[in-house]
């Protein structure tokens, strides 16, 4: 059966892939479809492998070099090099208030009989009080993720010795006292205060 999309590139695409390749400066992906292109151009010269040949060499499904190979022939050069974009649109299940209300409950003390928040008591919590129909524990892992990155624990106070090095320099403290600051078991953090208000 003859190959619908036949990869032919100019002299100047072969040697713009043949630079991409040897910087190694773009995305792995873009590196990828480059090799593939290169490896299935049938211009004079070029070696014109078979699809199953170039997916065992570099490791790439044969439905991805199909998807390649159409894309450099009815799109060009850049599109085939690009993954193409999704098309698939996503819905956000917390607005700014039900994230703030899921962030006052992690940041609080967990339910009797629990030693520590899990990603699934928030998620049947938050869906019990009404906040939203449903939630996934992983939906309520990426926003404390994304959270925490912004409200770090335990890396603030005094700063930790160095037993290797014994000059003045490394028992120098911050000026802030611990005392004051919010731990885990204390529900201070601004997500919650917020619900209280």
């Amino acid at each position: 059966m003859a190959k619908r999309y036949r990869v032919t590139p100019t002299a100047e695409e072969r040697g713009e892939l043949g630079r991409m390749i040897s910087r190694g400066e773009a995305d792995a992906r873009e590196l990828a479809h480059a090799r593939v292109l290169l490896q299935a151009d049938e211009a004079e010269g070029g070696p014109a492998r078979v699809d199953g040949t170039i997916g065992a060499t570099l490791d790439v499904s044969v439905r991805t070099i199909e998807r390649v190979r159409q894309r450099f022939v009815e799109q060009g050069l850049s599109a085939a090099l690009l993954p193409k974009p999704s098309e698939r649109s996503y819905t956000r299940k917390l607005d700014g208030e039900r994230e703030a209300r899921l962030l006052a409950l992690a940041c609080g003390r967990p339910p009797e009989g629990e030693s520590r928040w899990t990603p699934r008591l928030p998620a049947e919590r938050v869906a019990a009080l009404g906040h939203v129909a449903t939630l996934s524990h992983e939906t309520v892992r990426q926003t404390l993720k994304e959270t925490s990155r912004s409200h770090t624990w335990g890396r603030r106070g005094a700063s930790r010795r160095n037993s290797r090095r014994k000059s003045s320099a490394t028992r120098r403290t911050c000026s802030r006292s611990t005392a004051a600051l919010p731990t885990r078991d204390t529900p201070s953090c601004a997500w919650a205060r917020l619900s209280r208000g």
